[in-house]
């Protein structure tokens, strides 16, 4: 089931370059609900959500003991269905690309098996490959398809992510070396027992650092983040909906799969330290977002400072923390693919982005303005809506945290200078006095059948989130109470 899910993408791009490129963007959209349902029946074979299921395992490379392990968990789970729902909604994005559309749709979908593979490949070699798979598409969907500085946007996204990934293959081959098997959960395992899983002599604190950036990169968090607004603003507005819905989220995704557990005494060793970035990342990305007059890089921005939360909850250690990390991911998925559509659809009526132009849009496209004022305060943290659950989750938690307390009150100022950006721009951008270019219904009519179908089923799920969030939170509630104790026999370790 998994490998079906995994490379029917695959059988999508071939189809796109087999058949007329006419086809290319229906083919997409059909793969995609393919996956999607998939992913659902996936989701009802599971027993409990406290084991690897669904496992498929072979030798792949057998000379170095390299398989093709894959599985599926609750946390797996969880952005399983995240990367199937957010990307179906790019895909019916994208039904406007007129550009070589047969090359896009291909490149889309092999990134589309590079999202999944990450999620449940149980390989250490099989997560890189998947990891480095997603890079080239995008590269080229940012640099053939993005705006006027896509060229710069694209080398800057490839040599960041690059970078990242030099440090975590370095990382992943120490501990092949230490551990003497390449198996995720075995490599856990020997982890919790205390047996080592690094060559005598490496110092397990220096690979868990190495480790962090490699993954804090994807995130992105401070100092590591500014590759993502340029890649935001140049990338076309369904590849900047898949890179803020699912690619940050493989970076949040590879901290709790491998560094946290790989080195749970590193990673308590050094909780203060993330803190102190978490903190900078929450705060700063709000205040430069205060200061955008770009509308999709003011996003971008939000963007680093809702992902600080994710840092935060893991540097914080508790269940509760680390509960409402995992629930930024899943929130900030859905709600930032709408912000970036909510983006997209004005762009594509007044060919610009500049806050300051705009003006009254309200009255010109009231269903419009209902959606994009729905996603503005789901994102600030609007009680009722998923933004909220994560962060005030994340803020218990944390406030839990002994060692940590101060973060959760030093990161308050980002929660008001959140709730000021985003009220500014909506101010701004669709209230006031209508300028006379709005009212003019044939350049500025209100959603479209297509974008409604993108905007609205993302509004449903965040609402939903935001009323019952124990349907995503009994996914993995498992695995953060297991990283929590083990996290906790750290501590003692380190004060022993």
């Amino acid at each position: 089931m998994l490998s079906l899910t995994i490379f029917l993408p695959v059988v999508g791009l071939l189809l796109c370059w087999a058949l007329p490129a006419k086809h290319a963007r229906a083919i997409n959209v059909v793969t995609n609900v393919a996956v999607l349902v998939l992913v659902l029946m996936v989701w009802g074979g599971m027993q409990g959500m406290e084991t690897l299921q669904h496992v498929e395992k072979a030798d792949w490379i057998p000379a170095v003991g390299i398989q093709w392990h894959i599985a599926v968990d609750g946390l797996s789970l969880s952005l399983l269905l995240l990367t199937a729902f957010v990307s179906l909604t790019a895909a019916i994005a994208s039904w406007g690309i007129e550009k070589n559309p047969r090359g896009y749709h291909m490149l889309f979908l092999l990134l589309l098996t590079g999202m999944l593979g990450v999620f449940v490949a149980m390989d250490l070699f099989l997560f890189y490959v998947f990891w480095e798979i997603m890079l080239l598409p995008m590269y080229f969907l940012i640099g053939m398809w993005g705006g006027p500085r896509r060229q710069y946007a694209s080398i800057k996204f490839f040599l960041y992510t690059l970078a990242g990934s030099v440090l975590l293959l370095a990382g992943l081959i120490l501990v092949r070396m230490g551990a003497n098997t390449w198996s995720i959960p075995e490599i856990v395992a020997m982890a919790k027992s205390g047996q080592s899983i690094l060559p005598e002599g490496v110092n397990p604190s220096l690979v868990f650092v190495a480790m962090f950036i490699g993954f804090a990169v994807k995130v992105p968090t401070f100092p590591f983040h500014t590759w993502l607004p340029d890649a935001h603003v140049e990338a076309p507005t369904p590849i900047s909906m898949i890179l803020a819905g699912v690619l940050l989220k493989m970076g949040g995704y590879g901290l709790m799969r491998i560094a946290y557990p790989f080195f749970p005494e590193a990673a308590a060793g050094w909780s203060t330290a993330i803190a102190i970035i978490s903190v900078i990342a929450i705060v700063y990305g709000a205040f430069v977002a205060l200061a955008q007059t770009d509308f999709k890089k003011m996003i971008a921005y939000s963007s680093v400072s809702h992902m600080g939360f994710v840092t935060l909850g893991l540097a914080a250690g508790t269940a509760e923390a680390i509960n409402g990390a995992m629930y930024m991911m899943l929130a900030h998925g859905t709600i930032s693919a709408m912000l970036f559509m909510i983006v997209g659809v004005i762009y594509d009526r007044a060919h610009h982005r500049d806050i300051d132009r705009f003006g009254g849009l309200a009255w010109a496209m009231p269903k419009y303005f209902l959606l994009a004022s729905f996603a503005f305060f789901a994102s600030l943290g609007l009680p009722g809506l998923s933004g909220f659950i994560a962060e005030m989750t994340t803020f218990i938690g944390t406030f839990k945290s002994d060692s940590q307390r101060w973060a959760a009150w030093a990161s308050l100022a980002g929660i008001v200078m959140t709730a000021a950006y985003y009220l500014i721009t909506l101010q701004k951008v669709y209230l006031g006095k209508t300028p006379a270019v709005y009212q003019d219904k044939s350049h500025y009519p209100d959603l479209s059948k297509r974008e409604a179908a993108v905007l609205v089923p993302l509004a449903l799920v965040t609402l939903w989130m935001g009323i019952w969030p124990a349907t995503a939170m009994n996914l993995y509630a498992y695995f953060t109470t297991n990283l929590e104790s083990l996290l906790k026999a750290a501590t003692v370790g380190l004060g022993s």
